[in-house]
């Protein structure tokens, strides 16, 4: 027996399961009246996504920029405090301390941060180390790295890492290991074991660099036979394009000289009219090395390994 509701065990006729949709809209119609007449078909299809993603944008492209962006100023925050430790924190008497505040100004770092970090020299406990590490990448090129670091033993833990997982070569068959030492200390000081290998200094030599912005302090750009007249009158030996600067549209220029007349050209650059950017001493490679196509690539992920290390200020190679 079926129960006396009609929407109860079987299906009547007056149930609104079996109601047909044209008795649906009429009584719509009569309830809401100006909404029905107001509103548009709808149409059923598959979801229509916009033709960009925000997120997509700022996952892939803003944020890895940031992060190097952060890397950067950590780094030179670290520079500017082992500097001011150095010579004191008057840059007008600390030539070293000008010299990383103009790299700080290039890199548009902000001048709070700038002040915090000089000031933080005098609070800071332990006083950073500056190392060189000499190694061996892919295809025999060579490799040297500048280290600025409070904790000396985790910063060659971290390189020996790095250079071990891209493919590094250890040292020279019955040494016991790298090469780790100060700048300008003897070769024979401070072996430890490790995957650095001996003997990579040899394929550089010690240069002053002044890099100059591409515009002059009118803001007109730069040609390179201006630069290389200005470089004549300057002092310098060499002038080219600076490679390193990669996301700049308009690259640095870079001007070589003797370590010895390192402030002089960089003064001389600067009363021609044009911007100098940063004024170090770096090194540079005798020979480049040509690497296979399949070889390269290893040396580029180890080179952004290295680079993308927190304690590595200055990263040089040969490689052509």
């Amino acid at each position: 027996m079926l129960p006396s509701s009609p929407c109860g065990g079987g299906a009547g006729p007056g149930c609104s399961r079996t109601r047909p949709m044209a008795a649906v809209g009429a009584l719509a119609l009569a309830r809401w009246p100006r909404l029905v007449a107001a509103s548009r078909p709808l149409h059923v299809g598959p979801p229509s996504w916009a033709g960009h993603n925000r997120w997509s944008k700022v996952k892939n492209v803003k944020g890895p920029r940031d992060t190097a962006r952060s890397r950067l100023f950590q780094r030179l925050s670290l520079m500017l405090r082992t500097a001011a430790r150095e010579g004191g924190p008057d840059p007008a008497l600390n030539a070293q301390l000008a010299n990383v505040v103009e790299q700080c100004r290039a890199k548009n770092m902000p001048k709070a941060s700038i002040e915090a970090a000089i000031h933080g020299a005098e609070r800071s406990a332990a006083a950073a180390a500056r190392l060189l590490y000499e190694a061996r990448g892919p295809g025999g090129s060579a490799l040297l790295l500048e280290v600025l670091t409070d904790n000396p033993r985790r910063s060659q833990q971290d390189v020996r890492l790095i250079l071990t997982r891209h493919g590094s070569v250890r040292g020279a068959p019955g040494r016991r290991g790298p090469r780790t030492r100060a700048p300008g200390a003897e070769p024979g000081a401070g072996a430890r074991r490790g995957t650095m290998a001996e003997g990579a200094r040899h394929g550089f030599e010690q240069k002053g660099v002044v890099r100059v912005g591409p515009r002059d302090l009118q803001g007109h750009p730069v040609s390179l036979e201006a630069a290389l007249e200005a470089a004549l009158e300057a002092g310098a030996q060499d002038v080219c394009p600076d490679e390193e600067e990669e996301e700049e549209e308009e690259p640095a220029l870079k001007f070589i000289c003797e370590t010895s007349a390192l402030r002089t050209v960089r003064e001389r650059l600067e009363a021609s009219g044009l911007r100098p950017l940063s004024a170090a001493i770096e090194y540079l490679p005798r020979d480049r090395v040509p690497l296979p196509e399949g070889t390269r690539e290893q040396a580029e992920r180890l080179l952004q390994a290295l680079g993308d290390c927190p304690d590595v200020v200055r990263l040089y190679h040969n490689i052509q």
